[in-house]
């Protein structure tokens, strides 16, 4: 990188240090670029990657196999070509970044061979997994091994505000590392800001994926895709300040209840507990609703719960959950859709790049199947990589958005305020139903609600104004889809009395 008064030059920069950004800035330093990555992450658990439970799934040498279980969870709805290419380098992804670079000790049997494990929607035991913490135990290792790479600079607590571009063509970002923002001048850029868990009160994603990436794309031009799909996960504890329940349990053998102690999810799909995320997802609110709780009970489980899951275990006792019942709900967890791009990453906007949770590959479809993100990610994260150095883009200085930071402070709580009515709105009408009435309300709300932000943002250049300005932006995306899509799919359903629930 160079480095000069008033703006900054990298032959790569990555915008997001989850597995998707971490791979992508790997594999372009292994081709000989000077890599910058961004974050706005202070520490590991800041990013998405680091709340992964369940684990990453592999083909186990049966591609064929995953591919047919990734388009059944989608509902015949992901692109079977992209699908391809995920299960066709699934493998030598892993081997390569996993096992010999960074040597993840995934779980073993007795026996020292790997202790693969199953979850909803999987035919097979194909899925590598640290306790049911699977993130954390690949991405802090991952962060530690970038540190030590002389051709990758991280650099942590900074935030993309606006992409630069000119006549169709990304040249970098501005970063809120001045006043009024810093001109970071690339030959290719590389987005991996995570998903939008922020847009919804209860989310499994840290406070602050507040779909960046996609709003940035988006008001640059780029094309994004499949936005209505907003994947709900059907087992996330059901009280105040909400964490998952890794669907490794189910795969394991945990069974759901209603209050009257009745397993259902047979009565809603023939796989029961193990049926596709979002049919399962439905059937557990619809059970809340006429009975008044649903638990997940982990006394059917094939060994102890404290003994295999000893992170969710602990997490449960902290929160002071005895017992083998533990209360769940659906609680936003991952969006499908995204910034659109192709087998590598390439977005519609030229050296503009788009990885992870932040793009549409088209893999998931209207669904996501358990343990593709970190997948996915890795997958895609490093063809990025590779392929941005192969474009062999100079970083070029042009003209960088002129950011004014003249005005007062915002309100107070203006931010705070603002994000609560977000929230509310997504909650109620973006959710796991969508009435199109209730969405056409949700739109009106939104576009007001942006327009108050963007008469702040013109003046300043606070980081928590723009991750506002973000969320506003991805919601709208979010309610546009899903006006235009009047067709139940997946996670998009669409109410209608007379449909049944799957």
């Amino acid at each position: 990188m160079t480095d000069t008064t008033d703006h900054e030059l990298a032959d790569v920069l990555v915008i997001g240090s989850g597995i998707a950004g971490c791979a992508a800035a790997l594999s372009a330093a292994r081709e000989g670029a000077e890599v910058l990555l961004l974050t706005k992450a202070e520490r590991p658990d800041d990013a998405s990657t680091d709340w992964a439970q369940g684990g990453i799934s592999t083909t186990r040498g049966d591609p064929k196999s995953l591919k047919e279980d990734i388009l059944t969870a989608s509902d015949g709805t992901a692109d079977p070509d992209a699908v391809d290419v995920l299960v066709e380098n699934a493998d030598d992804a892993v081997e390569d970044v996993l096992l010999e670079t960074l040597e993840i000790g995934f779980d073993e049997t007795d026996g020292g061979q790997f202790d693969y494990t199953r979850e909803a929607a999987h035919s097979a035991y194909r899925i590598l997994h640290v306790d049911a913490a699977t993130g954390t135990h690949i991405l802090r290792p991952f962060l530690r091994y970038l540190d030590t790479h002389d051709r990758i600079e991280v650099r942590q607590d900074t935030a993309a505000l606006e992409l630069i571009t000119h006549e169709g063509r990304v040249h970098g970002v501005v970063s809120d590392e001045e006043s009024t923002g810093k001109a970071i001048f690339a030959g290719t850029t590389i987005l991996a800001t995570g998903g939008i868990g922020a847009l919804y009160t209860r989310s499994t994603n840290p406070d602050d994926a507040t779909g960046d990436g996609i709003a940035m794309a988006a008001l640059a031009g780029a094309e994004v895709a499949d936005l209505e799909y907003v994947q709900f996960h059907p087992t996330a504890y059901a009280g105040d300040d909400p964490f998952l329940l890794s669907e490794a349990l189910r795969g394991e053998g945990a069974v759901l209840r209603n209050r009257d102690g009745e397993r259902f999810m047979n009565d809603y799909h023939p796989q029961g507990d193990l049926a596709p995320r979002d049919v399962v997802a439905r059937a557990v609110e619809t059970e809340r609703e006429e009975t008044g709780e649903v638990v997940l009970d982990v006394s059917t489980l094939e060994r102890e719960f404290e003994t295999e899951y000893p992170a969710i275990a602990e997490t449960c006792r902290d929160r002071g959950i005895e017992g083998d019942e533990i209360p769940v709900a659906p609680c936003e967890h991952f969006l499908c859709g995204g910034i659109d791009v192709d087998e590598n990453g390439r977005t519609s906007l030229d050296r503009l790049y788009a990885v992870g949770e932040c793009a549409r590959t088209g893999v998931h479809g209207a669904n996501r199947l358990a343990s593709t993100s970190l997948l996915e990610g890795l997958v895609w994260g490093l063809r990025a990589g590779a392929d941005a150095v192969d474009l062999e883009a100079e970083p070029e200085t042009v003209e960088a958005p002129d950011l004014r930071n003249g005005d007062p402070d915002l309100p107070e709580r203006f931010a705070t305020e603002k994000s609560i009515r977000l929230k509310r709105t997504m909650d109620e009408h973006l959710g796991l139903e969508r009435d199109p009435d209730d969405v056409a309300r949700a739109s009106a709300v939104l576009r007001r609600l942006k327009g108050e932000v963007d008469a702040y943002t013109r003046t300043r250049t606070a980081r928590d104004l723009y991750e506002l300005r973000n969320a506003s932006v991805t919601a709208l995306l979010i309610a546009r889809a899903a006006s235009e899509n009047a067709e139940s799919t997946g996670c998009h359903y669409v109410v209608d009395d007379d449909a049944p629930l799957a």
